[in-house]
């Protein structure tokens, strides 16, 4: 079918939209009709090629619509219902049949190969593949094809443009804390960089019951916004140096720490922060091959740095749970949201890129039906 789709031609290059074909759905495939996506680091990291995804590429991994079309392979959905598309897994891998669904062995491939995992692609231009399947949903276009394995049926009284955010941002910086740290009523964490995914772990945190949340970012507005979500405390790094000041509030360190930059400096402050049996959680995407240097001896005392992909979430199960909090008032995710009109992508991506919003989200129509 023919769509409308926003296409990255070049390194760096803007997003231009374009009339493309979509394959029809394969028989364990969904159509489905966007009615939002939201804009993602993660899609502009590839756009910068930091992420050798191949160009042109369609982009967009963020997509919320209603299924049009169903593959007769299909059991868990059915034309008409409202989902929000993930992540792409295999569900076959070592990974996945241990519920790790996020560290699929074929996880790279699924997300960023620019086509599905056989090589073949859900759009073309003229005859032309081009890069697609991106999250195997590629949904910056009015129409995408997913699996039935990363598409998630919600409930039908959610506003499906509110919840665009829960497909990556949300699910990554919430599940962090639900999922991977799992934190007893009374911890502390301390979160460095409070973007959507800075910001989904402060609230999550709140919702876990930590007792002290810091928050540290060089942008006081977003602090500022922090605070309201949830943190008990925030730190400019402009102001002062982060770990010494984490310390002192905390008598020795965070039980947890959440490095969301993709700065090494950072992810340093991160582990440094913590008292000797922290952990570190580093969600942040830096280039391909960036390195960052640790104290080893602060290590060997016990502890711990991980990473963690998608908040370690099974989608299936964690976003509806993130669905039911933002709809009871516990998941305010509409504090760090602003709608664009679709065609205006661009004029989105600059407002994210300069720091004046949080979390675009592009509108392809005002309300689901």
């Amino acid at each position: 079918m023919q769509i409308d789709a926003a296409i990255v031609h070049e390194p760096n290059g803007a997003f231009s939209i374009e009339q493309v074909q979509l394959e029809a759905p394969r028989p364990d495939e969904v159509l489905v009709e966007m009615v939002a996506v939201g804009i993602c680091h993660t899609d502009l990291v590839v756009r910068d090629q930091h992420i050798p995804t191949p160009l042109p590429a369609v982009l967009g991994h963020e997509g919320v619509g209603i299924v049009r079309e169903v593959g007769t392979a299909v059991e868990k959905l059915a034309v008409g219902d409202h989902v929000v598309m993930t992540f792409a897994h295999c569900g076959q891998c070592g990974q996945c049949r241990r519920g790790a669904l996020p560290y699929c062995d074929h996880g790279f491939d699924y997300q960023f190969k620019g086509s599905r995992p056989d090589g073949t692609h859900t759009i073309s231009q003229n005859g032309q593949a081009i890069g697609s399947a991106f999250f195997h949903q590629s949904s910056f276009a009015t129409h995408a094809v997913a699996t039935e394995k990363n598409t998630v049926k919600v409930r039908k009284d959610a506003p499906l443009e509110w919840l665009a955010p829960l497909a990556c941002g949300v699910q990554t910086g919430a599940g962090a804390i639900i999922n991977s740290f799992q934190p007893r009523a009374g911890s502390s964490v301390a979160v460095f960089g409070t973007g959507a995914v800075g910001l989904s772990a402060v609230m999550a945190a709140v919702i876990a019951g930590c007792r002290r949340i810091i928050a540290i970012d060089i942008n006081p507005d977003r602090l500022q916004l922090a605070g309201e979500l949830g943190a008990t405390d925030m730190i400019n790094p402009n102001d002062c140096e982060p770990v010494g000041e984490i310390r002192k509030m905390l008598g020795g360190g965070a039980d947890f720490s959440l490095e969301n930059t993709g700065l090494p400096q950072v992810m340093r402050q991160a582990v440094d922060c913590l008292h000797t049996r922290g952990v570190c959680g580093q969600i942040g995407a830096p280039p391909l091959g960036t390195e960052a240097a640790l104290d080893m001896i602060g290590i060997m005392s016990g502890r711990t740095v991980r990473g963690i992909i998608e908040g370690d979430a099974v989608p299936d199960a964690f976003i509806p749970q993130l669905v039911d909090w933002y709809l009871d008032g516990r998941l305010p995710i509409d504090r760090m949201v602003r709608f664009f009109d679709f065609k205006d992508i661009n004029e989105a991506v600059q407002a994210a890129e300069s720091g004046e919003v949080i979390k675009p989200v592009l509108l392809f129509r005002n309300t689901a039906t």
